[in-house]
């Protein structure tokens, strides 16, 4: 290949890019308003929820309840958090007079309820171990080695940007193979020097350096708005982009190949694209989804994208967490582009 026309292409390529103002949108802007409104509704919230309760008064047991796991307000009207307590609005109210502690709960709520009477109960059981002056025989010390919960921002992130990266590389190279077909623009250039590898290169090469600058746009927004806290090998995403972004380069690919008009291309593409970052973990995490949908998503590229960025940029794995991941999308992008680039699928022009 010739590394001038190469270059020659790239540059037409990008200026093309940058000169639609729809794709411009759609690449980078679109996929940030779901970043930026997703964390401005959500904020720092972690993936564990806490119970909110209502306390009144202070003692060994209110002063006590575990942090952790409630979301604690004092309050100092004992007659307005009642009400609060009887229309729902919170599942429990707690009140502490001298050695008394008294649960006001609302049966509406009661799984919550419940929870809240039972962290009482414990507290209260150790504060009278505690008064009794006797050591208890046996402790329990638990200590996790890691922490496997997601802040909000923290799971959006990687998933949001999986997602604009397959939109990114989806969408520019179905609607580009089937415009430039379209328009005569693949017939002229069959009649230059140029080969299908070169071209294919400088395309590839547009694509990834999108995806590179909606790595940092994201990582941007995410850190400088919402306070994201990045692992050290963070880095690392650009890898994992990259592998992401030639494997949906290649879907792509397919779907210009059979397409015949930009419309056809487009409702492809997106029953391709929505349908996966659904079932892929890309809007909402799968731990709680049923077994065959985890096993269908493991057969998507992009749940290995979103499981690599999230391994290095949020989970506290090292690098080497990502190169499995790579590793797959690698060869799911080579593959499908040795089948995209057959003679008897890719046309230069309309049969």
């Amino acid at each position: 290949m010739n590394g001038g026309r190469i270059r020659q292409m790239l540059r037409a390529q990008t200026r093309a890019f940058l000169r639609d103002k729809t794709a411009l949108f759609f690449t980078f802007l679109f996929p940030l308003m779901f970043l930026i409104v997703f964390g401005g509704l959500l904020g720092n919230a972690d993936s564990r929820s806490k119970t909110s309760v209502l306390v009144v008064g202070h003692g060994a047991v209110v002063d006590g309840l575990p942090k952790a796991a409630l979301d604690i307000e004092h309050v100092s009207d004992p007659a307005k958090a009642l009400k609060r307590v009887r229309d729902g609005s919170v599942p429990a109210l707690i009140e502490q007079n001298g050695d008394v502690v008294v649960v006001r709960y609302s049966a509406t709520r009661q799984v919550e309820s419940a929870t809240v009477q039972g962290i009482v109960q414990a507290v209260a059981g150790q504060q009278n171990q505690i008064a009794s002056g006797e050591a208890p025989r046996y402790s329990v010390e638990p200590e996790q080695v890691e922490d496997t919960s997601l802040k909000a921002i923290e799971f959006l992130t990687p998933g949001l940007l999986a997602w604009a990266i397959s939109v990114g590389a989806v969408f520019g190279a179905a609607l580009t193979l089937v415009t430039w077909r379209d328009k005569g623009i693949l017939r002229r250039l069959r009649l230059s020097p140029l080969t299908i590898g070169e071209i294919g290169a400088a395309r590839v090469t547009l694509s990834l350096g999108i995806a590179a600058v909606q790595v940092l746009m994201f990582i941007g927004v995410a850190v400088g708005l919402f306070g994201l806290h990045l692992n050290g090998s963070w880095w690392m995403a650009i890898p994992v982009a990259i592998a992401g972004t030639l494997a949906f380069i290649a879907i792509g690919l397919l779907v210009g190949a059979f397409s015949k008009t930009v419309e056809a291309a487009s409702a492809v593409s997106n029953l391709i694209v929505l349908p996966m970052a659904f079932l892929s973990g890309s809007f909402f995490p799968l731990d709680n989804a049923p077994g065959w949908v985890k096993t269908v998503a493991d057969l998507f590229p992009l749940k290995h994208i979103v499981n690599g960025l999230t391994d290095v940029m949020v989970r506290g794995k090292g690098w080497t967490a990502a190169l499995p991941e790579i590793g797959i999308l690698l060869a799911f992008a080579a593959v499908l582009l040795a089948v995209a680039t057959r003679h008897r699928v890719f046309r230069w022009d309309e049969a």
